[in-house]
């Protein structure tokens, strides 16, 4: 998430974040929902997709975050948190550990640093979400630690309850590390893995999960481009006697945006995601034999900074699968999608 807020009072900072959006989806799914997203998932209605409160506190030692949020991201991607966890996006406080040494130890709900994008659509050169950010954490419950191993590079460990868990669901714990490093001022270079066990009651099957993923994010002069993969890999116990297989899955992607003139940016994605055991893309059609899912994805998105806080885009997005892995409203399998959306967003 950006890390700036409005109002700053003190040692205490106040922001607020309000992303509105109209969605709309060609094939006019009954459900009325865009099948495989969590964020501006909402088909033919005016909608919230994220609003929040972002409180801060900074002093030479101890730093605080709390972010309550509501929306239909909220709503889809908290839909498994219990109680008031399903309103916190962020809510962590921090300690510097030495005085002199720049290590910090984080612990509460913390952001994601996985991918190379976030809830924050503002954030980011396409209004929708790549697959890649809906298929990784957005959030992490657990503790952080940071230190920079030099000038250009930081080093992050993780200690955290789960994939996007609040509230432990095993009792266990997986790990996670981050590399991050900044060459110049032009480039940001991002290592991500992880490494956990996976098993619950709605995948009591799956036991440890591995993945990783990297990316790298360029800005000069009127262009930013961005560009994502990862691999995963899942652990699946299959009986006594057969043991253990494993299901992989890989995506890929490229973004970038030219700013036309100061205000005004025009912005193209490609993507592709495989997952050809449905290890973490679900399967949407239980009277079939599951047929994984590989899509490709390209999309346009136009950009008008009403102001340096108020921005509105249109965005245009299709998606051409391996196999029928959309649905229609009458209710009939087909392989493409197409999905608009207009969005305008204000953040102090």
């Amino acid at each position: 998430m950006d890390t700036t807020s409005g109002l700053k009072i003190g040692n205490v900072s106040l922001g607020v974040y309000l992303d509105t959006y109209y969605g709309f989806n060609f094939n006019q799914p009954k459900s009325k929902q865009n099948t495989y997203f969590v964020s501006s998932n909402q088909h033919n209605s005016f909608q919230i997709n994220l609003a929040y409160l972002d409180l801060k506190y900074t002093d030479k030692r101890v730093r605080a975050r709390f972010v309550p949020a509501f929306g239909t991201y909220m709503n889809e991607n908290y839909a498994g948190e219990k109680g008031g966890a399903k309103f916190i996006l962020e809510g962590n406080v921090g300690v510097k550990l030495f005085k002199k040494k720049k290590i910090w130890l984080d612990a509460g709900v913390l952001g994601s640093p996985y991918t190379n994008e976030s809830a924050v659509s503002k954030d980011h050169l396409m209004y929708s979400r790549s697959f890649s950010a809906e298929y990784v954490p957005y959030y992490l419950s657990g503790i952080k630690l940071s230190f920079p191993l030099g000038e250009k590079i930081t080093f992050y460990t993780y200690l955290v309850n789960g994939w996007q868990q609040i509230s432990d669901v095993n009792n266990q714990k997986s790990v996670g590390t981050q590399l991050e490093y900044r060459p110049n001022k032009n480039h940001l270079i991002n290592w991500d893995t992880y490494i956990g066990d996976e098993k619950m009651l709605s995948s009591a099957s799956d036991r440890m999960r591995y993945f990783s993923d990297i990316y790298w994010i360029f800005e000069k002069n009127k262009w930013k481009i961005t560009s994502c993969a990862y691999a995963g890999m899942q652990e699946v116990k299959d009986g006594f006697i057969s043991g253990n297989s494993y299901k992989m899955w890989w995506q890929a992607n490229f973004i970038a945006r030219y700013k036309i003139k100061e205000n005004l940016s025009l912005s193209a994605r490609i993507e592709y995601m495989n997952d050809p055991d449905n290890a973490v893309v679900p399967y949407v059609f239980p009277n079939y034999y599951n047929l994984g899912f590989q899509c490709f994805s390209s999309g346009l998105s136009l950009g008008y900074a009403i102001t340096d806080k108020c921005l509105f885009r249109l965005e245009g997005r299709f998606f051409q699968a391996g196999n029928e892995a959309f649905i229609r409203n009458n209710g009939t399998r087909t392989e493409t999608e197409f999905q608009g959306f207009a969005n305008l967003s204000i953040w102090f």
